[in-house]
């Protein structure tokens, strides 16, 4: 599995979640990382065992603690989740310095930048 950079948004968020659902336990964090786990998948991460409708079940655990809340609170998960996987995504095409050797990192390859005049 890869390493989850602690500078990225959300990442505590995201690391926590990953820990939980390895457990088997159904927190927030798990939830969110479920809801996720398509695309944490296609940036590297080994997410073990989604749970099935988390986005319900995330919304019924919010609801719990706070039912006047559950709506804001789940929204403000969900753009945390969102903001993991930009960053990450972005982190992704991050070219490294030349003395780091190749312009790969999370194992994607840079595109080549072609400028409109040489086409």
């Amino acid at each position: 599995m890869r390493a989850i950079s602690s500078d990225l948004p959300g990442a505590e968020l995201v690391e926590q979640g990953l820990h939980d659902l390895e457990a088997g336990s159904c927190t927030i964090a798990s939830l969110v990382v479920s809801i996720g786990a398509p695309r944490l998948r296609a940036l590297g991460l080994e997410v073990s065992s989604p749970f099935e409708d988390a986005e319900h079940a995330l919304y019924l655990l919010l609801s719990q603690s706070d039912a006047d809340a559950a709506h804001g609170r789940y929204n403000a998960l969900v753009r945390r989740l969102v903001s993991f996987e930009r960053a990450a995504t972005c982190a992704a095409w991050r070219p490294r310095r030349a003395s780091e050797g190749s312009s790969r990192i999370w194992g994607v390859r840079r595109a080549p930048v072609t400028s409109a005049r040489s086409r």
